[in-house]
């Protein structure tokens, strides 16, 4: 599974100075992708490679409780890649939960500041909240796209990932360290969505 938070690392710099509005939204925005999977949808592949919808939406809940032991100054490690004590189409419901642990930890302006202790090194909460905010939007379109849904991107979840996605992961090279197909062009009129998928190698 492509683990965008670690690929979109430090070089993810220069954020908005609080971007956490685009990280909150992206998280409300999951719930409604993640309780729209229906069961014969489970196995489906997705556009991360080898990873079926249940593995992404697994993953997506244990991103989530990870940001929230970071953002307490918790270590990363300390969560699995995958949810392993969430039941096939408990997804919604098991967010809905981490979410109010999440607010409660994320909430605080004092996060923005804070060393948070990502694999590569640490980064002030305010990188880190681009960075992850980058890897919901990644995962929560590989959900929609493979399930047929269609979520309404405010343009405040996109902004950041936007703004960084070029210094955060360059055109070249593509794959090995860097988890990413080569960019997938978009006509210049394109949906931002799709010009931020298609930079990691999306096809749109």
């Amino acid at each position: 599974m492509t683990d965008t938070s670690q690929a979109s690392g430090a070089s993810a710099t220069r954020p908005p100075a609080d971007p956490r509005g685009g990280l909150f939204k992206a998280v409300e925005l999951a719930t409604g992708v993640l309780a729209a999977i229906r069961p014969d949808q489970y196995d489906q592949g997705t556009p991360c490679p080898e990873y079926s919808v249940r593995d992404l939406a697994n993953h997506l809940v244990s991103v989530l409780r990870r940001l929230t032991v970071l953002g307490s100054g918790g270590s990363f490690m300390s969560v699995p890649n995958l949810a392993p004590d969430v039941a096939d189409g408990a997804w919604a419901d098991t967010w809905t939960g981490a979410a109010k642990e999440f607010d409660a930890v994320w909430s605080d302006p004092a996060v923005l500041g804070r060393q948070i202790a990502l694999p590569w090194g640490p980064v002030p909460g305010a990188v880190a909240s681009v960075i992850y905010t980058n890897e919901f939007v990644l995962h929560i379109w590989d959900i929609a796209k493979a399930t047929g849904q269609s979520p309404q991107w405010a343009p405040e979840v996109l902004a950041a990932p936007l703004a960084v996605m070029q210094r955060a992961v360059p055109a070249e090279p593509r794959g090995g360290q860097v988890p990413f197909g080569p960019v997938v062009e978009v006509h210049e009129d394109a949906p931002d969505i799709d010009k931020l998928v298609g930079w990691y190698g999306r096809r749109p």
